[in-house]
């Protein structure tokens, strides 16, 4: 909220509720944002610098570069988190209005080597299971960072769970 707060001149109902929301619907953290520092422009490659915490607690920084300073921010977490997926959806809403408005970003992934799920039974087709990850600040970028990363993290929570073994799947004992 302090942070919010020095950045703009008034608060509103609505950047609170996208502040809470954004910390509520925090997944369990495997890697967390620590520092992104963009440069970008008409001169120049979109270059995104990344710090990251990552499970073992230490700090990991990357350097991307992008198409743009978005793109160069993912590639960056990419770097470091190494899961390859695919971006599926990229949505960027302002919450409230002006300048130094919130921006509030979603974003859906999905891991590129998973099977597919089972058919839809309305539509009948299958479609591999999708992450959706939320931001929100005032710049873009970073809310861009965090709704990817928090979508990154809830693809490595799941694959954690799935990759353990489950009751059936124990040896039964032998008699």
């Amino acid at each position: 909220f302090k942070e919010l707060a020095d950045k703009k001149k008034t608060i509103t109902d609505a950047d609170l509720e996208a502040l809470v929301a954004d910390q509520i619907a925090q997944p369990e953290a495997v890697y967390k944002l620590e520092g992104l520092q963009v440069a970008c422009g008409t001169m120049g490659l979109p270059t995104a610098t990344v710090k990251l915490t990552g499970p073992e607690g230490k700090e990991h920084v990357k350097a991307g570069v992008g198409t743009g300073p978005v793109d160069a921010a993912f590639r960056a977490i990419d770097e470091l988190v190494h899961v390859d997926s695919t971006l599926l959806e990229f949505s960027v809403q302002s919450v409230t209005r002006g300048i130094d408005a919130l921006g509030e970003v979603s974003v859906r992934i999905a891991k590129n080597d998973q099977p597919k799920s089972k058919a839809h039974p309305q539509y009948e087709r299958s479609a591999p299971r999708t992450y959706l990850g939320h931001g929100a600040d005032t710049d873009i970028v970073v809310a861009s960072a965090k709704a990817y990363l928090m979508a990154l993290n809830k693809l490595l929570v799941a694959n954690r769970s799935t990759d353990r073994p489950q009751d059936d799947d124990r040896p039964v004992a032998q008699a």
